[in-house]
């Protein structure tokens, strides 16, 4: 813009649309990693079924790779600390059901493993996840 003496003026009003493109994106950037911190990053291949229950929020959640490592509540557990891991989880409310979601290729004794030890703990509800079978 230039003045009546033929100056240009200084604009002072600040641009926002490159301030704007970069929201944008970091709120893109957002919601696609969000979902993937509420899952852990435990790669787990379940078994298909055609039916499933729908899973309870106040269930202990264990993951059991095929190479037999223990997830309990997304954290690796060794084999001796199952039972004192158990108790603690099921300290407060003991007839809380422990789901099972053990990979397809996992060796059945790592599974009765597990479940000896989550009984001498105190456990007394199983259940074993699988995912819907594809129509």
């Amino acid at each position: 813009m230039k003045s009546s003496r033929g100056k240009s003026k200084v604009v002072s009003e600040i641009n926002i649309t490159p301030f704007t493109d970069v929201i944008l994106v970091l709120l893109i950037i957002f919601m696609i990693t969000t979902p993937m911190l509420m899952q852990p990053g435990i790669k787990v291949n379940l078994p298909k079924t055609a039916t499933t229950d729908s899973e309870d929020s106040t269930n202990v959640e264990v993951l059991i790779t095929r190479d037999g490592f223990a997830y309990i509540q997304g954290k690796q557990i060794h084999s001796s600390n199952v039972e004192q891991t158990i108790r603690q989880l099921l300290a407060k409310s003991p007839d809380k059901p422990i789901v099972i979601k053990g990979d397809k290729d996992v060796k059945y004794d790592y599974i009765m493993q597990f479940m000896d030890k989550a009984k001498i703990a105190g456990a007394t509800k199983f259940a074993l996840a699988v995912d819907n079978k594809m129509k």
